[in-house]
């Protein structure tokens, strides 16, 4: 764990150590998925997890709210991560997922 993370202690006073990841994220391993279902639901499933890959993806370029995710940016985006481009009722979904829902 100490190859992976290194604090720096000499900046930050000792119970307020920063920590900093070295490495990236690595993310889990894919599983299959369960058989059995219809078509559609596959193409659901595969659409949101594009969609959450996007959404993390246009958050972490600065933009925050879904009014200023248009298809464009949206694409975009999808270009310069390297997804497919996605359809307008993916993108649609993409800002649904950004937009903050008050309970």
């Amino acid at each position: 764990m100490s190859d992976r993370l290194s604090t720096q202690s000499q900046t930050a006073a000792p119970s307020q150590t920063a920590v900093t990841i070295v490495e990236p994220y690595v993310p889990l391993a894919k599983r299959p998925l369960p058989a059995g279902r219809p078509r559609s639901w596959y193409v659901m499933h595969n659409r949101r997890l594009k969609a959450m890959r996007l959404a993390i993806a246009l958050l972490d370029s600065g933009v925050y709210r879904a009014n200023l995710a248009d298809n464009h940016t949206i694409r975009d985006t999808a270009d310069r991560v390297g997804i497919r481009s996605p359809s307008d009722k993916t993108c649609r979904l993409v800002r649904d997922l950004m937009r903050v829902r008050l309970a």
